[in-house]
């Protein structure tokens, strides 16, 4: 599903199939968390060098000794027993708001290819679940980490090889959140807080779409899908229960508005129009601006029947279809064009541009460009051109925007309140997890005392009974102990839903683990696997 006309210029499979190696070198200890949610990940001050670029073995004795420790780690993590914290939700990327659409580009990763990226950063030592969430004005990475600091860097190390950026290009411009501050980030991206365009639906449709790919990806694992499953729920009370979405406006109502604004007569009645692609935003586009009176677009596609059928949903709307070897012939015609296409290539350069024709003076003697693709496909420096083309991308819509955030402020002030309602459900479910090996660790002990004293009255009773009598006492057994476990069981079963149950199931969870003495019972169990 194309959200947003977003592809991806360098290649994700440069890193498939690589087995990560990790430097050791410790994160600096001048990182600290700050009072405020988004975190910097400049203050990161050690990183990985990439495996390409190491030159360095370490001692056999070495590797064996850190693979030890790994294992120890992940067997600390589940293992409460022994102190030990639960795996660690991070986020970490980069959005419109603090990242330049010349980076995000760069790091954009096309839907196609979230299942392998998941693949990949899972296949680090650190790493147990991903998600994947990149759309046109973000992109961004959620993980579940044995290791907060081991696992940043693995994030950060993945981000670099997978886009060809430099880290120390990339870590002024990342944010990093953890925990709470992760979850909080989610709900508010998924309820439209976050975008540049406030309460545009848009992006809780690309949540959903993240939640549905995981399903088939291994490693979206169990605390993910609860965590994408409650902020979809979050975004859906934001958009029911608050005004924020009502007369919303969208990426492409912004450009078109942009556009109007740019022209010197503020009408479409006097521009020939262009648009570039065929999909969800191009139908936006169309949507609004013949809500703006334009009557006329010519449209270009790869192929007829996306272009027909986008055409068939405005009939009020003349259409003008060409397909793409018909590109530099239409956009010569035109006096506005959009470019909203998946392209991962540039589909306009400067030299094109150059070698057509002034416009007419009714728009100003301008070409103008509104380019919401990510990967752009308008070349930049065909503003070079000065007094014949101009070129605006999805970073220049925030001043059409910015009236439209302060009018939504009061909306946004309720959503925050449901928000934090559906983060203290969240993270009372996840709490509830934590009493999952108690439960294996209570039934297995009762298990092999069972299977014990059953063996005993079987060696003592002798030969004397038949299959039918030993199956007999083997059920007795059975019986007597579900019987007594029924009730510790069901103290510890709790749905997530209630935070004060959970609170009650936890203390319960602790009096059992020392009454029964449960520490040496613990099955292991990868604890963030579905």
């Amino acid at each position: 599903m194309q959200q947003c006309g977003f592809g991806k210029r360098a290649v994700l499979g440069r890193v498939s199939g690589v087995s990560p190696q990790i430097s050791l070198s410790p994160v600096s200890s001048s990182y600290s968390r700050t009072s405020c949610a988004r975190v910097s990940c400049n203050v990161l001050t050690e990183g990985i060098s990439a495996p390409e670029k190491s030159t360095v073995k370490l001692p056999t004795s070495h590797l064996e000794s850190s693979k030890r420790a790994l294992e120890q780690l992940k067997e600390q993590q589940i293992n409460r027993y022994a102190g030990s914290k639960k795996p660690v939700l991070l986020s970490m990327g980069l959005t419109i708001h603090n990242a330049p659409v010349e980076l995000r580009e760069k790091l954009a990763v096309p839907e196609a290819e979230w299942p392998r990226a998941i693949e990949e950063l899972c296949s680090y030592p650190h790493l147990e679940e991903a998600a994947v969430l990149s759309t046109c004005n973000r992109m961004e990475l959620y993980v579940v980490a044995a290791s907060w600091h081991r696992g940043v860097r693995e994030v950060e190390d993945w981000l670099s090889r997978s886009s060809g950026v430099p880290l120390e290009e990339l870590r002024p411009y990342l944010f990093l959140l953890r925990d709470r501050d992760a979850t909080h980030h989610l709900m508010r991206v998924a309820g439209g807080l976050d975008s540049l365009v406030m309460g545009e639906g848009q992006i809780l449709a690309q949540v959903r779409q993240v939640h549905k790919v995981g399903q088939n990806a291994p490693g979206f694992g169990r605390h993910l899908n609860g965590l994408f499953k409650q902020a979809i729920t979050a975004g859906k009370r934001v958009r029911s229960e608050t005004s924020i979405s009502t007369g919303s406006v969208s990426v492409s109502s912004a450009a078109a508005e942009l556009a109007q604004l740019k022209l010197p007569t503020h009408k479409f009645d006097d521009a020939n129009v262009c648009i570039i692609g065929a999909g969800k935003m191009s139908t936006l586009l169309v949507k609004h601006l013949a809500s703006k009176g334009c009557k006329e677009v010519t449209v270009l596609n790869r192929s007829l029947p996306r272009a027909e059928a986008l055409a068939a949903e405005f009939p009020e709307v003349k259409f003008n279809i060409h397909l793409m070897p018909d590109l530099m012939k239409c956009v010569e015609a035109a006096d506005v064009v959009f470019a909203a296409s998946g392209s991962e290539e540039l589909l306009l350069h400067k030299a094109d541009i150059a070698a057509m024709s002034q416009r007419p003076e009714v728009v100003g003697g301008v070409r103008r460009f509104v380019d919401i693709s990510v990967p752009r496909n308008i070349a930049p420096d065909i503003n070079e051109l000065s007094g014949s083309a101009v070129v605006y991308n999805v970073d220049d819509l925030k001043e059409v925007v910015a009236a439209n955030k302060e009018g939504r402020a009061a909306a946004a002030a309720e959503a925050e309140v449901l928000l934090k309602e559906e983060m203290r459900a969240f993270e009372a479910w996840r709490d509830s997890l934590e009493t999952v090996p108690t439960i294996k660790a209570l039934r297995n002990m009762a298990e092999n005392i069972r299977a014990a004293e059953f063996e005993k009255a079987v060696g003592k009773l002798g030969e004397g009974m038949n299959k039918k009598q030993l199956k007999a006492v083997e059920e007795l057994s059975k019986a007597i102990v579900n019987k007594l476990l029924h009730g510790p069981m069901t103290a510890l079963r709790c749905d997530g839903s209630d935070a004060d149950a959970v609170g009650q199931t936890l203390a319960n969870m602790t009096a059992l683990e020392r009454m029964f003495d449960l520490s040496g019972a613990t099955e292991a169990e990868p604890a963030g696997k579905k």
